[in-house]
């Protein structure tokens, strides 16, 4: 398993596999064909079917048109069998001939990948299943964190420290914006406005309302393309930093703790991602927002003291009542249904905390065998309500 640095990261929004992803492409093959006179850029299935409104052109064109004229096509109707999200470069040299091709795929959380390629990843976990990280924790008495800290040593924590500026800014910048979001659907921010009609509240209603501001911040953040962290994506980036600015700020948990829940969290999402994807184009919302929703009930186990049994049973029902969410962006937007389910999947992943608590962490399902059935069910879904833009919700005009 890799280092939850490739959970955690920090780029600008609106989407990890339709931007971030396809950003990555676009300079790995610059950097190889550098003087290319003219570059042409096919996008297939889910990229090029939401391309547009997740500013995957603008991603590619702000890397290779500085270097030459660039052609977009779109493909959507056509998907390549490894992934769908699939793009081919080709540059063409100064004699007008054929330079160069690369087909690869947007596999998300900002990765990209080749089709049949045994990636080089750096593993520095040896566990790659929660039920074994966490007998380790009942065997040694440590915790999740602890086990983060012993695999990846000790320069995670200012990287982990750096994530959480980032994120700490996304919602303040978030909270204090006002306006209506690009793209056309005429989407106002309403962070601010949920952030003032929560100070007016006491108690559990003004908690609640400040849990949905934040996610809200950070979610018009990414729609807005500003600077986020992927957690584990861009279209799900409001939900752990929602559910951490809260605990910060209102239980004065302090920022050494708040970096172990961020620890912890990441091993949730990493497990996820290593058994089976968070990409929204692969296995629908559920790998997006179900998946951070686990993280950050996680995390919010971790702050309020729970064992790890608490702690994996938070995450499991964090992931397991999103089963089977599509991905269905009205216009390929990530801003209907987008921004709303941060914020209502925030509220979730703490009430999933608390559940937990009462309990004694035993329970039926474990979170490995939800991962198996999100995995499945996000094969079984049609792509349709896969980040195509055709059904669901994104059929709404």
């Amino acid at each position: 398993m890799e280092s939850i640095k490739e959970i955690y990261k920090i780029g600008l929004g609106p989407s990890s596999s339709h931007t971030m992803g396809p950003k990555r492409a676009a300079e790995r093959f610059a950097d190889k064909n550098p003087d290319a006179s003219r570059y042409v850029v096919t996008l297939y299935g889910s990229l090029a079917a939401t391309g547009k409104g997740h500013m995957t052109d603008v991603a590619i064109l702000n890397v290779l048109e500085p270097l030459a004229p660039t052609e977009i096509i779109w493909q959507p109707d056509v998907f390549l069998p490894f992934h769908p999200n699939g793009m081919r470069f080709v540059a063409i040299g100064s004699n007008g001939a054929f330079a160069d091709e690369w087909t690869v795929y947007s596999i998300g959380g900002g990765d990209i990948a080749e089709e049949g390629e045994t990636r080089v990843k750096n593993h520095v976990y040896s566990m790659t299943c929660i039920a074994d990280i966490q007998r380790w924790c009942e065997t040694t008495g440590k915790t999740y964190w602890e086990y983060v800290d012993e695999c990846e040593g000790p320069n995670v924590w200012d990287y982990l420290a750096h994530v959480w500026d980032v994120m700490k800014r996304a919602v303040e910048r978030g909270i204090e914006a006002e306006g209506v979001l690009p793209g056309g659907l005429g989407v106002r921010r309403k962070a601010v406005s949920y952030y003032v009609h929560a100070s007016g509240y006491a108690g559990s209603l003004k908690s609640r309302g400040l849990v949905y501001a934040y996610a809200l911040a950070v979610s018009e953040e990414n729609a807005a393309g500003g600077e986020i962290v992927t957690a584990p994506t861009c279209g799900s980036c409001g939900i752990v930093p929602a559910v951490l600015y809260h605990l910060h700020t209102s239980k004065g948990f302090s920022e050494q703790r708040i970096l172990r829940a961020l620890a912890t969290a990441g091993v949730f999402g990493n497990v996820v991602k290593t058994n089976a994807s968070v990409s929204g184009a692969e296995v629908g919302c559920q790998g997006e927002v179900g998946v951070a929703c686990a993280m950050a009930a996680a995390a919010a186990c971790q702050l309020f003291g729970g064992t790890p049994a608490q702690i994996e049973y938070s995450a499991e029902m964090g992931l397991e009542h999103h089963l089977g969410l599509t991905c269905d962006p009205v216009c390929g937007l990530v801003q209907i249904p987008c921004i709303e389910r941060n914020a209502y999947a925030a509220a979730r992943a703490l009430d999933a905390n608390l559940y937990s608590q009462f309990s004694d962490g035993h329970h039926s399902v474990s979170f490995d065998r939800i991962v198996e059935v999100m995995k499945q069910t996000g094969h079984d879904l049609p792509s349709l309500y896969k980040e195509t833009a055709q059904g669901g919700l994104a059929a709404i005009k």
